[in-house]
């Protein structure tokens, strides 16, 4: 994705994210529970929708997605200063929660800041404020490109270390560590 038009951008990443959770589904190893287009049970309850899950309208979802896991998080301002990074963080914060994408954020950037030469330590809090993205600004603007693309590594391999640590500690996830890595980490 570009820094064109970022709604349209949004949609696309929503879109992605709906086709590959697809409609309805109620997997037994699945803590989640009942989810339609990958929104769980307990986040469309929180949200306010009282109806069976199996009708839960596709532009409510959309919304969820745009409203919780995009613009609540802060990717939004991630997305202008590294597009494919924000992409990658809303894609990882529908899979595992944002509050754990921003800590992965938050902690490849602490420990890529050269011992603090080039930004201070961040808190790893979940939450994507304005040290965090004053952290990514320096971040990108000490190391350029290549530095965008070795950040988004280490996001990554926080990502794929925290699949393998679930499926190891609870064997049913083995049903899904598959798909996990194959779908999410590039």
């Amino acid at each position: 994705m570009g820094q064109g038009n970022k709604t349209a951008g949004v949609d696309a990443l929503i879109a992605q994210v709906i086709a590959r959770e697809g409609d309805y589904s109620d997997h037994p190893a699945d803590r989640g529970g009942a989810t339609r287009f990958g929104i769980t049970e307990t986040v469309a309850r929180a949200d306010g929708y009282t109806g069976p899950m199996r009708r839960l309208p596709l532009a409510r979802a959309e919304a969820i997605y745009r409203r919780l896991y995009w613009t609540a998080p802060g990717l939004d301002r991630v997305g202008a200063l590294a597009p494919t990074l924000a992409e990658e963080l809303f894609d990882t914060g529908v899979n595992m929660g944002p509050g754990v994408a921003a800590g992965f954020l938050q902690r490849a950037l602490t420990a890529l800041n050269r011992g603090g030469r080039d930004y201070p330590d961040l808190v790893p809090d979940g939450r994507i404020g304005p040290a965090t993205l004053a952290a990514l600004a320096a971040f990108l603007r000490h190391r350029g490109a290549a530095g965008g693309t070795v950040l988004l590594k280490a996001v990554e391999a926080l990502q794929g270390e925290r699949y393998l640590t679930l499926a190891e500690r609870r064997p049913a996830n083995e049903a899904f560590l598959y798909g996990w890595l194959a779908d999410r980490l590039s």
